[in-house]
């Protein structure tokens, strides 16, 4: 049977099998940087495609013009983001390292769509390519069919020719990877770029800002520290000072990992910002500054758990952005709304969150985060019409967002349509397989669908990513239960509550196996732990039935009025 192939080595010197597609593609990050499989590839198929059907390429926009800007002239940008039009100083948001995964996915359907079928591709030095192009090609190899698209890959190629490009040239190359979000190519090209330039100058500044924030955003703390440092050492710029004090706080405000986040320190670099920003002359360029700080200041008080100095800290960023901003830096305006909609939901105010993530959406409609987010308060106030719009929106914004399915999949086992929430959770692990909560969804919808063995594949996946997962552990223990191997499901119940002692699934789901197994006691105990973490009418029952097994029929009566109270 015809697969994908992955070869050690070099291509040879002539092709005797099927012709490929299009030539060898060399897939050597130098001299084009990322995405030279992908624009190779779209190079040839994008024209032809036009030929077909003008509305695939325009569904694709974002990928191709991301992936291949050579063919911007013939695919026009149909969703267009407010970054697109800004100076340089206020494009202020890097996209996150999952951007290019969308993009990769993106780009997987198109091609699935736009090659003949049958078609061989064929790619040599590989083992050099840039991390997007190995992205991409793992997900075509995952994604389409060898029948459709067979992907031979090799390791080894030919030796690039010598790299001369000059400073001003990589700065074009690193301008426009910071704005695609290609991280690892504007780390290698950004510390490139600083062997070029003299030190502490402009041009040498904005390559280590720019690689420095790359390098905190692909979760590399210590030599991001490292760079900012070294600017220090090299500038006596109040602005530079001040953004370096911001960099380095971050990398402890942001880090995923609470137990090594130092907030305290975080906090004293944040003051040294604002103590710089106060001082700077021009008056945009203060008032910008200081928001920037004060938003960042707002994340280590609603992570110190004081959320109204949070909220103050925010409205004053966003005073300064109306007094003294003058319609300049919409982005950053975007993120204040967006921020203090977050702080106002947490706090109870929802309708104030809704307007301020509803003006966010104005001032960019393409960006699809603040439609999630709207989304998800809508899903909670029970407004599901508007929740599906908003999720559905953030969908059709740009490339393939596993969120935007996996929070569709939640509104519609909420509202009982358990099979296109299985649709939508299919396709987030099909866009993303490493997608832990969507295995752990899937799992218990599948298990409570009575498609036990769908669902402990779903759980051995998951554990794979995660092991000793609690939520994961408690479906397999609902499994074992539905089995009759109660001993199992004894010790699946008793490792997810010994992780996570706070889930009332575990200690619902264990009730119930307890039941079966006939110890009332040990099922009521069980019950009754989970109504105190997590009061549900139908725990209620179930206590209601295990009372009155044990012949504490008024206890048992009361459960059951309690259940009618709690049911919507």
């Amino acid at each position: 049977m015809t697969s994908h192939l992955r070869i050690q080595g070099a291509p040879p010197a002539r092709w005797d099998s099927s012709p490929p597609l299009l030539p060898v593609i060399d897939g050597h990050r130098h001299p084009n940087g990322p995405y030279t499989v992908a624009a190779a590839l779209l190079h040839h198929l994008v024209p032809r495609a036009l030929e077909r059907s003008h509305d695939l390429v325009a569904a694709h926009d974002i990928e191709i013009r991301a992936a291949a800007p050579g063919l911007a002239g013939l695919v026009p940008a149909r969703r267009v983001a407010v970054d697109s039009a800004l100076p340089d100083d206020e494009r202020i948001l890097v996209p996150a390292p999952r951007r290019t995964l969308r993009l990769a996915n993106g780009l997987a359907e198109f091609v699935a769509a736009a090659v003949p079928p049958g078609s061989v591709v064929v790619v040599c030095n590989a083992a050099e390519a840039d991390p997007t192009d190995t992205e991409l090609l793992e997900v075509l190899a995952r994604r389409i069919p060898p029948g459709v698209l067979r992907l031979v890959v090799y390791s080894a190629g030919p030796a690039p020719p010598p790299d001369t490009r000059t400073a001003a040239r990589l700065w074009e190359q690193v301008d426009r990877c910071v704005r695609e979000g290609f991280l690892y190519a504007v780390v290698e090209l950004g510390e490139r770029g600083l062997t070029l330039t003299e030190p502490g100058g402009e041009l040498w500044w904005r390559f280590a800002q720019r690689a420095a924030t790359a390098l905190g955003g692909l979760g590399r703390r210590a030599e991001a520290r490292a760079l900012w440092e070294r600017v220090r050492g090299h500038s006596q710029d109040p602005a530079v000072h001040a953004a370096c004090a911001y960099g380095i706080a971050m990398l402890d405000a942001r880090d995923p990992d609470p137990a090594r986040r130092d907030l305290g320190r975080a906090r004293a670099w944040l003051n040294q910002a604002v103590a710089i920003s106060r001082l700077l002359p021009d008056p945009v360029e203060r008032a910008f500054k200081l928001g920037f700080d004060r938003n960042a200041l707002a994340l280590v008080e609603w992570r110190q758990g004081r959320s109204q100095a949070a909220l103050a800290l925010v409205e004053s960023a966003l005073e300064l952005a109306d007094k003294e901003l003058s319609g300049r830096h919409p982005q950053h305006r975007m993120v204040l709304l967006a921020n203090r909609a977050r702080l106002l939901a947490a706090t109870g105010r929802a309708e104030e969150a809704l307007a301020d993530y509803t003006a966010a959406i104005a001032v960019d409609p393409a960006f699809p985060d603040n439609y999630l987010e709207r989304g998800n308060l809508l899903l909670a106030l029970r407004r599901h019409d508007e929740a599906l719009a908003d999720y559905e929106s953030a969908i059709t914004a740009g490339p393939p967002l596993p969120e935007a399915y996996y929070n569709r999949a939640e509104l519609r086992t909420t509202l009982g349509d358990l099979d296109a929430a299985l649709a939508d959770l299919g396709h987030v692990i099909e866009l993303d397989p490493a997608y832990l909560d969507a295995y752990i969804n899937r799992a218990g919808l599948l298990a409570g669908l009575e498609r036990d063995a769908e669902a402990a594949a779903d759980v051995e996946a998951g554990l794979a990513l995660a092991p000793g997962n609690p939520h994961l552990l408690s479906v397999l223990g609902q499994l074992e239960t539905a089995a009759g191997r109660f001993a199992e499901a004894e010790s699946a119940f008793g490792a997810a509550i010994a992780a996570a002692p706070g889930l009332a699934a575990a200690w619902a789901n264990r009730g119930v196996m307890r039941y079966a197994a006939g110890d009332l006691t040990g099922a009521l105990a069980d019950l009754d732990r989970a109504i105190d973490l997590e009061p549900h009418p139908d725990l209620h029952l179930n206590r209601a039935t295990a009372l009155r097994e044990l012949g504490r029929t008024a206890e048992a009566a009361a459960a059951e009025r309690e259940a009618a109270r709690l049911t919507p």
